[in-house]
């Protein structure tokens, strides 16, 4: 008898357990990887030559696949907010924060082109959402994107934050990202 209540206990615990809202969640993780990782940055808008075509935004020689039906990503694309050479730059920091190894730091300032180990190049940006816990004010957003490179086969979150300072309450989401610029980047 015993063991039979432990089953069914467990079975209803697991059922309740992945049965809650998965945007919640997603929400909680974002806001607690803001928590340990955030450190407020100022970053330059894309400033080459940018191509848009249907679903691929060109950036001098490096492409962002992302939904055209997706508009906000559209908008942030479109405006130079977040571009390959960007995440590329971004890459290369994190490892040389991160990394311990003095030898492989050494062998990276070694290369002739130490950014193309990081290159970011044809990837594609897709489920694109809204981070609606810790909303600071109206003049800071926070967001999440999924990148996938499709040379590499690899799947990473993004988080990122754009600040408005001439934003206002009722100020949509578009109208907030075409004055916004980029504080913070992170996966």
């Amino acid at each position: 008898m015993k063991k039979k209540f432990s089953i069914i206990a467990l079975t209803l615990f697991s059922v309740f357990y992945f049965s809650q809202n998965t945007e919640k969640l997603n929400d909680h993780k974002a806001a607690e990887f803001f928590k340990t990782h955030y450190k407020k940055k100022n970053y330059k808008k894309f400033e080459g030559k940018m191509m848009v075509q249907n679903h691929v935004i060109s950036f001098d020689n490096k492409t962002i696949y992302y939904d055209k039906n997706d508009k906000i990503v559209a908008t942030i694309l479109k405006q130079g907010l977040i571009y390959p050479q960007l995440l590329t730059d971004y890459q290369m920091q994190k490892f040389l924060d991160e990394t311990t190894d003095k030898t492989q730091k050494r062998f990276l300032k070694m290369q002739k082109d130490p950014k193309a180990s990081f290159d970011v190049n044809n990837i594609e940006l897709s489920d694109f959402s809204e981070i609606s816990t810790g909303k600071l004010n109206n003049k800071v957003r926070r967001f999440k994107v999924d990148l996938r490179d499709n040379r590499l086969n690899t799947h990473s979150i993004y988080y990122f934050e754009l600040t408005n300072d001439n934003a206002s309450e009722n100020l949509s989401l578009e109208n907030f990202i075409l004055g916004s610029k980029l504080t913070y980047i992170g996966n």
